[in-house]
């Protein structure tokens, strides 16, 4: 029998082109002009799939959404807008939606859509969302705004995977935001109420991360006068977010591993184990499999964790969001500068610059220039290396120079290369001084020397070299 859907839109024009490519791929159609329109019609036929616009004058698409997945859960229901968004798309699919499409799209994109749906139409019924919880979406982090294809996918990922309890890990390059992502799969998650937990593994001593994340009991070593609970116990119910997972050491792994299979720790010292609920996600800025390669990481820990996997792009992979995302930085300092403007000159250069700290790089550059500016943002309130990127590529270029050494989109082997070459690249710009270094790269002084000792840079050598601006 034909597919039942219904198409929900108050655009005439929208609501016939959806029904007609549905109509030609076999779907039997019913249009309504409204959420109203369709709430009469929801028990009316066993409703395959929903198209609905999210903007609909009166009730809107996400309430639409939430009827039909609370009384029709096996219904896929695929959310279309005009006016969509990276944290939309998160909140779409978090929420119960198939899929989130933006307008306008094209007739290729609605057939396959339409024939992944005609596939799996038994599928498991996905969580339904309180009302408090679908009004999220207006109070979304500034950091996951954006409307690049690539980011609003991520995004998509990040929905469909909130609802679950599987282990992720994130993987992208340092300032990509892993930590707001961990933090969104939290919030949109079952154990919401419960508490999330940031571990940043590369900060805590080798010798005391087991204690921190696992806790002690008195007297296990010296300095232990009493017992301790450790970060995971803190988190019981919750999500642990273990951040540059990397940094630990194999024997430590070992003992990750087994609370992960075991649902279990041990405190150190202790003779008994205790059980604990915990979801993680973990994120890494290497590249975890040439690491299980390299010795440095355990397989089995690798693939316990890598149930999914989300790569977080480059802030160079998705331009389009450059300025929305410096918009929105700029209005963090509001008290200051109520009326922050970007002058043409100065959009050029954030546009044309490649971001190796990503989106961290980019807030700090513009809150300082929001800060320094007198209600316009111009070139000379921009960061040195940001006014002179281009010049410094164009003179490059003339001169034959490998322009990789200024641009790490082009011909680099791993994230962990791009890292250690900018490094090198702002420590001879500073002739050693790590003060200068740490605020050109946007970190404080323990990261940028984590950064050298992991990179092995020897900062004797590069203290003697000239300056590159010399």
């Amino acid at each position: 029998m034909p597919l039942q859907v219904l198409v929900i839109d108050d655009e005439s024009q929208v609501r016939e082109f959806v029904s007609q490519v549905l109509e030609d791929e076999g779907w039997r159609v019913t249009q309504a002009d409204s959420a109203e329109r369709a709430f009469e019609m929801l028990l009316e036929r066993e409703w395959a799939a929903v198209f609905c616009d999210i903007v609909l004058g009166g009730v809107d698409g996400f309430s639409v959404l939430r009827r039909f997945k609370e009384e029709l859960p096996q219904t896929k229901v695929i959310l279309m807008t005009g006016h969509g968004s990276a944290a939309g798309a998160l909140d779409a699919t978090a929420f119960g939606a198939y899929d989130y499409l933006l307008k306008p799209f094209g007739l290729e994109q609605l057939r396959s859509v339409a024939s992944a749906v005609s596939e799996c139409l038994i599928t498991r019924p996905r969580r339904v969302q309180s009302n408090k919880r679908l009004t999220s979406i207006y109070d979304s982090p500034v950091h996951l705004i954006g409307r690049s294809a690539v980011f609003i996918d991520v995004m998509k990922q990040v929905g469909r995977v909130a609802a679950t309890n599987l282990p992720v890990l994130l993987t992208g390059e340092s300032g990509t935001g892993k930590e707001l992502i961990a933090s969104a799969l939290h919030q949109r998650g079952e154990r919401s109420e419960k508490r999330f937990v940031a571990v940043n593994c590369g900060a805590i001593p080798s010798e005391l991360i087991e204690s921190e994340l696992f806790g002690h009991v008195r007297g296990s070593f010296t300095g232990a006068d009493r017992d301790r609970r450790g970060l995971w116990e803190e988190a019981d119910g919750g999500t642990v977010f273990l951040d540059e997972i990397t940094e630990t050491t194999l024997t430590f792994q070992v003992k990750l591993l087994r609370a992960l299979q075991e649902g279990e720790i041990r405190r150190v010292g202790a003779n008994a184990n205790q059980k604990v609920d915990v979801r993680v996600v973990a994120a890494s800025n290497r590249d975890v499999e040439a690491e299980v390669k390299a010795g440095r990481f355990r397989q089995d820990l690798f693939y316990r964790l890598n149930a999914v996997s989300i790569v977080l792009p480059p802030l160079r992979e998705r331009p389009e969001d450059i300025m929305p995302l410096a918009k929105s930085f700029a209005d963090k300092l509001y008290a200051l500068s109520p009326t922050v403007a970007f002058s043409p000159e100065a959009l050029s250069l954030l546009k044309g610059y490649s971001w190796p700290g990503n989106i961290r790089e980019l807030e700090n550059a513009v809150i300082r220039a929001a800060a320094m500016c007198y209600g316009t943002i111009r070139p000379q309130d921009l960061p040195e290396r940001i006014r002179n990127y281009q010049a410094e590529m164009v003179r490059a270029t003339h001169e034959g120079i490998d322009t990789a050494d200024f641009d790490v989109q082009e011909n680099l082997r791993s994230l962990a290369e791009v890292e250690a070459r900018y490094v090198k690249q702002v420590l001879e710009h500073t002739r050693g001084n790590k003060q200068g270094a740490a605020r050109i790269l946007a970190v404080d002084i323990k990261t940028l020397k984590r950064m050298i000792k992991r990179h092995k840079i020897n900062e004797e050598e590069i203290a003697l070299r000239p300056s590159r601006a010399a």
